[in-house]
């Protein structure tokens, strides 16, 4: 699967942790950043990683920030993404199997090495079910944001 991963300067470790984690499980990673830990703005960085997948470079993502709470946030701003911070596997696959989650955020200061590396493996190994009861809650979701974004 073709994966963006990007952090903030606080996430930079972690990130680079996850990146060759996913390309030793055979992903294609596209680095989007930050490259080193040099203070940083987790805005710019999630912004990347969800127009990476508008745009079909990639198909999900992982962002990271310090609690992960401000990549989801600024990930969420981007039409068609739903990004959700996860701490445990359950909520990291069924984020995708129920609600078609695309990006994955976490907190490097909140999860270790261990768990990141589950919780990716996790989210990129699941499939939305489309099971209707699930299929008519996104639709939801997506009509929501459509209705938001014409103003209504």
């Amino acid at each position: 699967m073709k994966v963006a991963v990007a952090a903030d300067h606080a996430g930079f470790r972690l990130k680079e942790v996850l990146a060759a984690h996913l390309r030793a499980r055979g992903h294609e990673v596209l680095d989007l950043g930050a490259y080193d830990e040099t203070p940083s703005d987790y805005p710019d960085f999630a912004e990347a990683a969800a127009t990476a997948i508008r745009d079909g470079r990639v198909e999900r993502a992982v962002v990271v920030c310090g609690s992960g709470v401000g990549v989801s946030a600024a990930a969420c701003k981007i039409p068609g993404i739903i990004a959700a911070m996860c701490h445990d596997t359950y909520s990291a696959h069924q984020g995708v199997e129920h609600d078609q989650m695309n990006v994955l955020a976490l907190g490097a200061r909140v999860v270790g090495e261990e768990l990141a590396l589950e919780l990716a493996d996790a989210f990129l190994g699941a499939r939305f079910d489309g099971v209707p009861r699930h299929a008519r809650r996104v639709e939801k979701l997506r009509a929501l944001e459509a209705r938001w974004m014409r103003g209504d």
